[in-house]
């Protein structure tokens, strides 16, 4: 049954997309002093907006009516629903230890680049801390 329904929604979808594309647009109007006026007779006098715009908004209604009963029928008897623990492809990878992500790159054993050497104290010298939790106001610049 799902499978008529899909084949039905695909139909009104592309006969939705067909009449709209056959559709005159705004800018129509100015094309037709330039030979163009003779071209909208083929659906009447008054042209092919009332046909053609009806007929869309029905394939537009249909459309949408189509997409929620496929939503509310996939909704009730659609495929049952894995259970959170259930990983599929991934489970493989969530059995393994979480050490390895944050293990530190060997040091090299024979290279050429030079390592800096870990300094014994620190040359910075600790800033001075404030005893009223003001802060100080920026000095002036002289121009």
């Amino acid at each position: 049954m799902f499978v008529i329904f899909s084949v039905f929604y695909i139909l009104v979808a592309a006969s939705m997309i067909v009449l709209i594309l056959m559709q005159r647009g705004a800018g129509a109007d100015a094309g037709s002093g330039f030979g163009g006026g003779a071209s909208a007779t083929v659906f009447g006098a008054r042209g092919s907006s009332n046909f053609m715009s009806r007929a869309t908004a029905v394939l537009a209604g249909l459309f949408f009516l189509l997409s929620l009963g496929m939503g509310i029928y996939l909704s009730r008897s659609g495929a049952p629903q894995a259970s959170s623990d259930d990983l599929g492809v991934m489970a493989g990878l969530a059995k393994k230890a979480p050490a390895t992500q944050n293990a530190q790159p060997a040091a090299p054993v024979n290279s050429d680049v030079p390592q800096a050497a870990k300094p014994a104290g620190s040359d910075v010298p600790a800033a001075p801390a404030a005893n009223d939790g003001s802060v100080p106001a920026a000095a002036a610049s002289s121009k």
